[in-house]
């Protein structure tokens, strides 16, 4: 339901220090977890996103991962205005991107900024906060070892929830659980890289020079194969991302035999966010590995 002006006004009065008049709102989206708005001000356009969620300090996290994208990728990531929490709803202030049309160097701006971002890495795989992946907890308990972070810190939690919401049976949860001992061997070992961690097409939006800018990041620091099957998951990125981003930051060879192993953890994400629909991709995964 689209919120009165009062609302808004009291976000702005919140997170911006100045007196900033609202000249007018427009309904970006209105889905089950976030409302989406375009507020015109006379201190210029921001996007706005509010939820009544108990999670108070989702968009706080939030903000620290743009901010962390802003200081390690050479591209465009929103300015942050504020968060906070005003008329029992939880708010996140940003930068206003104005749209445009990808420019002939859009896909090999992505990949190379995307290797150079991937660049960025920590001593171990994790973070030390937990935060978010859309409304779902992401835990990032710090680890030495990527196969055994993938399966405390992402598999096992998204699955067990899944059990536990009887979105999967018990002898489907136990099968699911064969696969991790096969994971240390499966996988290339490499440093940890820091992740936007929901990487898919939406989540990449054009600006008005025809620039990619990355938007709603999940942060942490893990396998950087992560990303990039990620963004294959929902139709995938043009070719030209992928052999930019091998000309910066060469993958491993045979990635693509990994991909689907990867992409357990957004199959699952998906499955506890939007039912029983995407369980039938996470089977054939698990049919094909253990």
């Amino acid at each position: 339901m689209h919120k009165s002006n009062s609302f808004y006004e009291e976000v702005l009065l919140d997170a911006i220090p100045e007196p900033t008049k609202l000249k007018s709102v427009r309904l970006i989206s209105a889905g089950t977890m976030n409302q989406s708005v375009l507020l015109d001000t006379d201190k210029g356009a921001f996007f706005l996103k509010s939820n009544h969620l108990p999670s108070s300090d989702m968009f706080q996290q939030e903000i620290k991962g743009l901010t962390l994208l802003h200081k390690h990728a050479p591209l465009q990531i929103p300015k942050t205005i504020g968060a906070g929490h005003v008329v029992s709803q939880n708010y996140l202030l940003i930068e206003w991107i104005h749209g445009g049309y990808p420019n002939g160097s859009y896909w090999d701006n992505l990949g190379h900024g995307l290797a150079e971002l991937h660049m960025a890495t920590y001593p171990q795989f994790g973070l030390e906060e937990d935060n978010y992946i859309a409304v779902l907890p992401q835990r990032n308990i710090l680890n030495d070892s990527w196969a055994d972070f993938f399966i405390k810190e992402r598999l096992e939690p998204m699955a067990g929830k899944a059990y536990y919401d009887g979105l999967i049976s018990k002898d489907f949860y136990k099968k699911f659980q064969k696969i991790y001992p096969k994971l240390n061997s499966l996988i290339p070992n490499e440093k940890p890289s820091l992740l936007h961690g929901d990487l898919w097409s939406g989540n990449v939006i054009v600006n008005t020079k025809g620039d990619p800018c990355l938007i709603d990041p999940a942060i942490y620091y893990g396998h950087r194969e992560m990303d990039l099957a990620f963004s294959k998951l929902f139709g995938g990125f043009r070719s030209e991302f992928y052999e930019a981003y091998h000309e910066i930051f060469p993958l491993e060879p045979n990635f693509e035999t990994r991909v689907d192993i990867h992409n357990l953890y957004p199959l699952l994400v998906h499955l506890n966010l939007f039912g029983q629909s995407y369980l039938p991709g996470i089977k054939k995964v698990i049919k094909k590995f253990v």
